[in-house]
């Protein structure tokens, strides 16, 4: 391949892809093409360890020098304008032109916005990048009154590590529990409780009405039951939008993100997508979806390397998630939202536990505060295509271990 291989997203799985192009031995040119300035960043961090600590410095995904070592060329603080399947070519918005044999789309997604009646406020604000991060941070360290719109991983993230910070944090959510679309009744209302006793106020099945300024500031909001709270940050954690312009203006097939089979390539063959960005069909459910994690973009980019350096090997990572939320841990495995049956192990009240999940007798997943034990035999258990009976879950972790290791010794 003469021209090599552009890849557009410097995030996680865009850095990954680069990396694993080369571990799979691939010599060809390999471009790197981020819209940040700063070098390639971890974006867990953001929520929590980097808006708390006034000297906490980015963590970068490889040095510098990984990158001039692996000759893999840097293109930052750049942004694409188009990109050219059939021509194999992508233009930058500094007008330079950059060919390609391959394009490995890994543009990520998007914080969704709200539109207030009276304009845009100061410190309204949300998070995706490290500038937003620093913005929550600059204003969290003069602010005492900090509202959160949305109960999801994110804003419960910021929540819970504003209100360790002495914060006056109230969270915002539109549903009837917090994390709705990603965890169990009993997960949502342990954290729920547990972060009221942190000093967070939640507010269910309740929305921002209505925003109040002072000089350009946010200093209030007034909720759908017509609720004043005051607020001189407002943080908007209400998901996110799969960033699939490029793809679109291109002519590649959208379908909830960018659609990729199962060795990662969109409808135009020489382009893959990757990450949040990418839709497809999931081995485990036979279902469509798009996995916004670490772990999902990570995995996509060595196998989006493997298919272009000529494997055809199909994807079949187990799916797997965290979050910390104050003093808990949340980690989760499988793909739920289908689940038909519950078995939790552990004590809520020791603020360690799981809940199991099964979809017609098969385990679908599970989701674990504090039990990082659980969550690796999980993964173990359905990298390798074991189910446990809910017998064996309730009689606890030995019993569990003990039923896995009679299956994987039995004969073939």
């Amino acid at each position: 391949m003469k021209n090599g291989v552009v890849i557009i997203g410097a995030g996680h799985g865009g850095v990954q892809a680069a990396a694993s192009l080369r571990e799979e031995g691939y010599d060809g040119r390999i471009v790197l093409i981020g819209d940040e300035a700063e070098l390639p960043y971890h974006k867990p961090p953001l929520s929590k360890t980097f808006i708390k600590d006034p000297a906490a410095q980015p963590q970068i995904l490889r040095a510098e020098a990984f990158f001039a070592g692996a000759s893999i060329e840097l293109a930052l603080g750049e942004r694409v304008a188009s990109l050219d399947p059939a021509a194999g070519r992508v233009t930058l918005a500094s007008g330079t032109d950059l060919p390609f044999d391959k394009a490995v789309l890994a543009t990520g997604s998007r914080p969704r916005t709200l539109t207030f009646e009276g304009g845009p406020l100061g410190g309204v604000l949300s998070l995706r990048s490290i500038a937003d991060a620093r913005l929550i941070r600059d204003l969290a360290a003069q602010v005492e009154d900090v509202v959160v719109l949305g109960g999801g991983f994110i804003g419960l993230e910021i929540a819970a590590t504003l209100a360790a910070g002495g914060r006056n944090v109230t969270v915002v959510e539109a549903q009837d529990r917090l994390l709705a679309r990603a965890v169990a009744p009993a997960i949502s209302a342990h954290v729920a409780q547990r972060l009221s006793e942190a000093g967070v106020r939640i507010l269910l099945q309740t929305m921002v009405g209505q925003l109040e300024g002072e000089n350009g500031h946010v200093s209030a909001v007034v909720t759908s039951t017509g609720e004043r709270v005051a607020a001189r940050m407002l943080i908007v954690g209400i998901g996110v939008t799969p960033s699939t312009e490029l793809a679109e203006a291109a002519g590649i097939t959208i379908a909830n993100g960018i659609r990729v089979d199962q060795q990662m390539r969109s409808s135009a063959p020489d382009v893959l997508a990757i990450g949040d960005c990418a839709s497809y069909r999931h081995w485990l459910t036979g279902e469509d979806v798009r996995l916004e994690s670490v772990q999902n973009a990570t995995d996509q980019a060595r196998l989006a390397a493997r298919t272009i350096t000529g494997h055809a090997d199909a994807y079949s990572a187990v799916p797997w998630f965290w979050s910390d939320i104050g003093d808990m841990k949340l980690q989760m495995v499988g793909l739920t939202a289908r689940s038909d049956s519950q078995v939790v192990s552990g004590e809520p009240a020791d603020n360690r536990f799981s809940v199991f999940h099964f979809r017609g007798g098969r385990l679908a997943g599970i989701e674990s505060v504090n039990r990082p034990a659980d969550h690796m035999l999980g993964r173990k258990m359905m990298g390798a295509g074991f189910s446990p009976d809910a017998k064996s879950v309730a009689e606890g972790a030995d019993a569990l271990k003990a039923a896995f290791a009679d299956w994987q010794s039995a004969p073939a």
